[in-house]
């Protein structure tokens, strides 16, 4: 007979594959409950649930591969169903003229809105702080999970980490509405607080306004502590594209400038998500991927002309901080690539020589995805590895934490 428990029922069965399958739809199950889904974004998920079928209608079945690596479905029939629809409004709208920043701008923020859906389990608000001298304000968003951080008595080690965030866009587009979801997920999902900035972009304000922004918004939050419930001492930077190119860059000034730029402490961590580390654009990944796909070397040009007009500024570690001549020191590094991305290689390399520096780095690239893929909720898989980097970025910071208390 089966040992009986003290209520007279038979123990729990040891866990089976089919028990683990259950208890993640359960897991996703709860999540779902926190968030929030337009009726668009349910009706884009629904399509793009079957994408062989999208593929199939618009003529493009075959799979695409590159370097060895073969696309995700969902992905590739996003990509060209959104393709086309560019080629017919820009051809409508623009003629084939040169990129409009504005139009890029509104194009991105309803995009998503459109694939995006928000946690609802995040308390949201907005706060307008001292920017960099020069400019009067600067404009943050805050997030924090409902219940976290509270309760926690007068104990500054057990006190909420902070993370803040450099949304990307080239410098040129993206806002703190263009990237709430990610911002709503990364706070779910890591338990951190996560302080969002709205940076200055090109072209009407070119490198380095975006630094001087970003090191004053990490300025603050440190001043700040107290008042947002965090420690000082226990702050990371994380940003994606062009905001993972400010979050290195951020790190670096905090290490080298004691004093100087950031008379802080360094951040405990940092997150780049394909970042651009490199302004020379000279990888084997832009070769082989910089035409093509939805994000060419040509936009990335783009981009590059609007925030670093001046050719020597290149060559800057703040504009570049692949180029930077000593990395040692810096802070734990989480770096994520895709592997449809022409930034791909700026990612790798800057993996490899913080590694050289005797940096701690975890190096991950997500073969099958393309650049811009934490914005693409509406996609399972795309959604899924989202909440990893989150939720890899939390264990960083919480880990990083430990360290500094030793």
């Amino acid at each position: 007979m089966a040992t009986r428990g003290s209520e007279g029922r038979p123990p729990p069965p040891p866990p089976t594959a089919r028990s683990e399958r259950s208890r993640h739809l359960y897991n996703r199950r709860a999540q779902r409950s926190h968030e929030r889904w337009s009726l668009t974004s349910r009706i884009l998920a629904g399509i793009f649930a079957h994408p062989d079928m999208v593929l199939r209608i618009l003529r493009c079945p075959d799979p695409i591969e590159r370097d060895g690596r073969v696309l995700n479905r969902g992905v590739q029939a996003l990509m060209e169903a959104t393709g086309r629809l560019a080629a017919l409004r820009d051809g409508r709208r623009q003629n084939g003229r040169d990129l409009d920043p504005q139009v890029m701008r509104s194009q991105l923020r309803s995009a998503t809105r459109a694939v995006m859906p928000q946690r609802t389990d995040v308390h949201v608000t907005e706060r307008v702080i001292t920017g960099p001298p020069g400019p009067s304000a600067l404009r943050v968003r805050i997030y924090r999970q409902f219940g976290s951080g509270l309760g926690r008595g007068s104990d500054r080690r057990s006190e909420l980490p902070a993370i803040v965030f450099f949304h990307g866009g080239g410098w040129v587009s993206g806002d703190l509405d263009s990237h709430d979801g990610t911002c709503r997920l990364l706070a779910a999902v890591s338990r951190c607080l996560v302080v969002a900035v709205d940076y200055r972009v090109a072209p009407e304000h070119p490198f380095p306004a975006a630094v001087d922004d970003a090191v004053a918004a990490y300025e603050w939050v440190q001043r700040h502590a107290d008042e947002l419930g965090v420690d000082p001492g226990r702050v990371g930077v994380m940003g994606d594209s062009a905001g993972g190119n400010l979050a290195a860059v951020v790190a670096q000034s905090a290490l080298r400038s004691p004093g100087g730029g950031i008379p802080m402490a360094p951040p405990v961590a940092q997150c780049l998500v394909y970042p651009a580390v490199d302004a020379h654009l000279d990888t084997d990944s832009m070769r082989s991927l910089g035409e093509g796909l939805r994000f060419t070397r040509a936009t990335i040009e783009y981009y590059r002309r609007q925030y670093l007009p001046d050719e020597a500024d290149w060559d800057l570690a703040a504009a570049s901080p692949l180029l930077a001549a000593d990395l040692a020191g810096l802070a734990p590094a989480l770096i994520v690539t895709a592997g449809f991305d022409p930034l791909r290689d700026d990612g790798a390399n800057y993996a490899e020589a913080l590694g050289r520096a005797g940096v701690e780095v975890e190096y991950r690239c997500y073969d099958d995805q393309v650049h811009g893929f934490m914005g693409m909720g509406i996609l399972p898989e795309s959604w899924a590895l989202a909440t990893e980097v989150c939720d890899a970025m939390g264990r960083l910071m919480r880990r990083s934490q430990r360290q500094a208390t030793e």
